[in-house]
């Protein structure tokens, strides 16, 4: 009878039950990631009580080993260097297959010394911490296999190997490998993080990468109608039980009917906003007037013009030689294409005018100006749109 315990394990679960405790425990940790390693410790995008803190080190502990300390800044560094040199785990500089198959091991290279006093600030540094779950990392994932085996005997070794490599393989692997090479983009980040799909489910909410990285400090990983974060219906179900708050999901701005100035409320909302603002100057400016271009042009410009919307609209640090020469071509048939290129590389470059107050006013009140005056019509358009934007006055105070 022992035996036979050991060998289909003491419970006598099903197959089917076997599988459904599996997809529970290593949701449970793709939640602990998600909200807990990535939008609390690393970004502080929400708070979160301290019970339900140790729980999800408690969880990641048995699970996966993982220290929050080291996670939380090989993360940080991680989107200070984006996609440079100097990014532990990006696959424009390891390559898709290497951040794959072996991203828990750029993970574990990268938390050096150097990185955890850099980046490693404001992660858990009590007792439990010190003592049990950073130098016993490998105790938790024992007792794992421990409670598989007496549960589901032999069986629960392959258990056990599915959960410890869930995270390496779709936290560490995926979301760091296919999200900056594969995917869609809502943003022109300046690396090149991608959405590499519209339904975070899987991996919680963080499918949504170039969301993520371009709003970093969001709670909230979805910003389109279509677009769903199960990170963010958990943080919504902690919120309401007391568990948590989110601090932040965006930034807020409001349109004011009838405002045509352009102020210092309007410049700040509009740089507050400037994702967004030029994703919408590529789908209100760039793509109308491409489809007009081409309406226009013979046959052999309009092959160009296919589909160059994309390229136009690239942001200046992903653009590669192939697509500047095609860049080249494009501008160099049509002057309202030029021109339109050529403004939002200046809008770009407002941006870098930012914290400098008068000086930023006067270098979006110059750009407005100028794109008003090409006449083209759709950036007039966009520019008199640009002038309603006020930030609400519940941020102001």
């Amino acid at each position: 009878m022992i035996l036979e315990d050991w060998w289909y394990g003491a419970a006598g679960f099903s197959l089917p039950i076997i599988a459904v405790y599996v997809l529970l425990t290593t949701h449970v940790t793709i939640v602990s990631v998600t909200v807990y390693l990535h939008r609390f410790s690393a970004h502080r995008a929400l708070e979160m009580h301290p019970g339900l803190q140790h729980f999800f080190r408690f969880w990641l502990w048995l699970t996966t080993g993982m220290i929050t300390k080291e996670w939380t800044a090989v993360h940080r560094k991680h989107h200070t260097a984006a996609d440079v040199d100097g990014d532990p785990h990006s696959p424009k500089i390891h390559g898709l297959g290497a951040i794959l198959f072996q991203g828990a091991e750029f993970y574990r290279a990268g938390a050096t010394p150097e990185t955890l006093e850099r980046y490693g600030k404001g992660t858990p540094d009590d007792w439990i911490e010190n003592r049990v779950y950073t130098p016993h990392t490998s105790l938790g994932v024992s007792l794992l296999l421990v409670v598989n085996l007496a549960l589901f005997g032999v069986l629960g070794l392959t258990v056990w190997a599915v959960q410890m490599l869930w995270i390496p393989f779709l936290a560490a692997g995926v979301v760091n490998g296919v999200g900056h090479r594969l995917g869609y983009r809502n943003f022109e980040c300046p690396d090149a993080a991608t959405n590499f799909a519209p339904w975070g489910i899987l991996i919680g909410g963080e499918e949504l990468h170039n969301n993520h990285h371009t709003y970093p400090n969001s709670a909230k990983l979805s910003v389109k109608p279509w677009e769903f974060d199960l990170g963010w219906a958990w943080i919504r179900l902690f919120e309401r039980l007391g568990l948590a708050t989110p601090l932040s999901t965006g930034p807020v701005v409001e349109r004011v009917e009838g405002k045509t100035s352009i102020d210092m409320d309007t410049t700040w909302a509009v740089l507050n906003d400037r994702f967004r603002v030029m994703s919408r100057y590529a789908e209100e400016v760039v793509a109308p007037l491409v489809k007009q271009e081409a309406r226009r042009a013979d046959a052999g410009t309009r092959r160009l013009l296919r589909r160059s919307k994309p390229v136009l609209c690239r942001h200046d640090n992903l653009v590669n030689d192939r697509q500047r020469r095609r860049i080249s071509e494009i501008t160099g048939v049509s002057p309202r294409l030029k021109t339109i290129y050529e403004k939002r590389l200046e809008l770009v470059d407002v941006w870098s005018q930012r914290g400098r107050g008068e000086d930023l006013l006067a270098a979006f009140r110059e750009w407005c100006g100028e794109a008003e005056a090409t006449g083209i019509q759709v950036l007039k358009e966009f520019v008199a749109d640009l002038k309603s934007y006020s930030v609400p006055a519940t941020v102001r105070a």
